[in-house]
């Protein structure tokens, strides 16, 4: 009885730091029904999410900083249509366009679940085409810029960080949509092969009859677009 007790004690769990270091260290319990990719992803788009931040802060900081007049994003990113000055047309259509493209990404993982292959991948080519228009726009409006003046030290229109803020912040997220299309392309080939209907072995497979793959992309599209919201509202609305 003695031993039984003993044993019985030595296996209550320990209080204070010790229980909070076991919580925080049970993985196998924690992330037992999470397979590892989406787990990672979550890890990458919390890191991401730091470095996005830091970006926006330190150009809020910069900018409520500066002795110089901000350039003013309306007209600065303005366009000359038919003889009508219109302020952020362009802007406001990328963002109508990458706004788009998240509900074909979410339209692409309903599908996935219920394995309507032809579906899941035209609407991955579809979000990968809007993507991909979005980064077109965005090379003309650097081009547009560039051509003004705008440079990484100087502009014609005010703060000299303007522009170092500009082609850091948006250059940063167009690198993601560029690697967000490419991986779309790549996913959508592997769900028209079959590949995830019948296990074939590959990068980004997974196990027979899942379509996790889909998912995680998902995840990352939705990010990429929830970013640009934060990018729009403080660089360009701001």
């Amino acid at each position: 009885m003695d031993t039984a007790f003993t044993e019985h004690r030595t296996r209550e769990p320990a209080g204070g730091l010790a229980t909070i270091v076991d919580d925080f260290s049970a993985d196998q319990r924690a992330f037992r029904n999470v397979s590892w990719g989406k787990a990672m992803m979550w890890i990458f788009l919390l890191s991401d999410t730091f470095i996005f931040g830091t970006f926006l802060i330190g150009y809020m900081a910069a900018r409520m900083s500066t002795t110089e007049p901000w350039p003013n994003a309306s007209e600065v990113f303005a366009l000359e249509i038919a003889g009508r000055h219109l302020p952020l047309i362009l802007i406001a259509i990328m963002t109508f366009v990458l706004i788009s493209s998240s509900g074909t990404m979410a339209m692409a993982v309903n599908c996935g679940y219920r394995r309507q292959r032809r579906a899941t991948a035209a609407l991955l080519v579809a979000t990968a085409i809007l993507g991909a228009t979005f980064v077109g726009m965005q090379a003309f409006e650097w081009t547009k810029l560039i051509g003004e003046g705008v440079r990484p030290w100087g502009n014609p229109w005010g703060a000299a960080q303007f522009g170092s803020a500009f082609f850091m912040i948006t250059g940063f997220h167009g690198t993601h949509v560029t690697i967000g299309v490419i991986f779309l392309l790549a996913i959508a080939r592997k769900v028209i092969r079959g590949d995830f209907d019948h296990g074939r072995p590959g990068f980004f497979t997974g196990r027979r009859g899942r379509y996790e793959a889909v998912e995680i992309m998902g995840l990352y599209w939705h990010f990429v677009d929830l970013v640009w919201v934060f990018i729009f509202a403080f660089f360009y609305l701001w």
